[in-house]
This record gives structure tokens, sequence and C-alpha cells, in this order.
């Protein structure tokens, strides 16, 4: 059997259009993404440095697109017995992942770490796509015109 014939062959053809639900998973993991990192960089005592483009325009009104750092909020805070709790936001509103309780606690880092990881797999498996329908729809919500 040469190699060219282990290759297996289908009919599959690329879509044009992902559905909006693929389209929201993929916006809420790139965003858990970010927070990985910033965790990351603070448990490393270093600097997230994340790039975004904007553009400006120079005295002569010319326009340029720069380069400058995203600014990252964490998701997380301290709660009063001193352990961090971390809620998951779709833009500004916040996923329950479990009916009555929005933030998910744990002792450190590495735990917040471990956790947000553990939502991001099951984020893109499709398992909260009830949760992430809601919060897009509360946003949606908001830019209602009267």
């Amino acid at each position: 059997m040469t190699t060219f014939e282990k290759l297996k062959f289908v009919a599959a053809t690329k879509p044009i259009h992902q559905p909006p639900i693929v389209q929201r998973r993929n916006k809420l993991i790139g965003k858990i993404w970010e927070q990985i990192e910033l965790v990351k960089s603070q448990a490393n005592g270093t600097q997230l440095e994340i790039k975004k483009y904007k553009t400006v325009k120079d005295a002569a009104g010319n326009s340029q697109r720069i380069a400058v750092n995203k600014r990252i909020k964490p998701w997380w805070y301290q709660d009063i017995d001193g352990k961090l709790c971390v809620s998951i936001r779709y833009g500004s509103k916040i996923v329950e992942l479990k009916r009555g309780m929005p933030s998910i606690q744990v002792a450190d880092f590495e735990g917040l770490l471990e956790s947000l990881e553990i939502i991001k797999t099951e984020v893109g498996n499709g398992s909260f796509d009830q949760e992430i329908e809601q919060a897009s729809g509360a946003l949606k919500a908001n830019f209602k015109t009267k």
C-alpha cells in the first residue's frame, strides 16, 4: 500500500457561512483564551501583551493602522474568604453555567487556570449553547431601537 492510498478522500465542501451558535462559541472561546493567558502572565509576574490594530489619522489627515496593547479586564475576583471566584462573561453579561450559581470558586491561580481550560473545552463541545444563546439575547435586547 502506497502512502497515497492511505489517504481518506471524501466529497465534502467548506461551508460558506458558519451557524450563529458556532460563531458565538468561537467568540467565547477566544475570550476565555485571553483570560487563560492573563492568568498565566499574572502567575509568572509578567505583563500580558496582546495587540489589536487601531486606525489613527496623522496631522496631514492620512490614516494609519497602528498596533496597540489590548486591555483585558480579569473575570476573577477575591471573595471574603480569600478564595478566587471567576464568572464567565459573554460581552457584558455573565453566563450562568449552573442555574443560580454564576461563579466558580477556586483556591489559587493554578485552580483558576484548570477551571478556565475545562470551561473552554466544554464550550467548544457545545455543552453551554443554551446559556450562550440566553446571554446573546440579553445583549441584543440592550441594542433594540425604541
